[in-house]
């Protein structure tokens, strides 16, 4: 499994999330949103990305691949653990 989270600075959701991974030893790769080339990594799932009523895209966001596939598209430590815990 390979994990990628989208973040931003000063981002309270993203650092509650990041403070999660790390508790768990989790090996994901963040891109930062403020890169240019984060932006355009997280372009490659535009078609899976959420949404919020006005249209932007919820961050953080933490997309699970398997096999270069996307398994899951995650937004909170409780999607995490609960994500984890179907898998085990």
């Amino acid at each position: 499994m390979e994990y990628l989270l989208f973040s931003l600075p000063n981002c309270g959701a993203c650092e509650i999330l990041k403070k999660h991974i790390a508790g768990i030893n989790l090996d994901v790769q963040e891109f930062s949103l403020v890169q240019k080339e984060s932006k355009k990594k997280i372009r490659e799932f535009l078609k899976v990305l959420k949404r919020d009523e006005k249209g932007a895209l919820v961050i953080p966001t933490l997309i699970v691949l398997d096999n270069e596939e996307t398994a899951a598209v995650l937004h909170t430590s409780e999607d995490l653990d609960q994500w984890l815990k179907s898998k085990a």
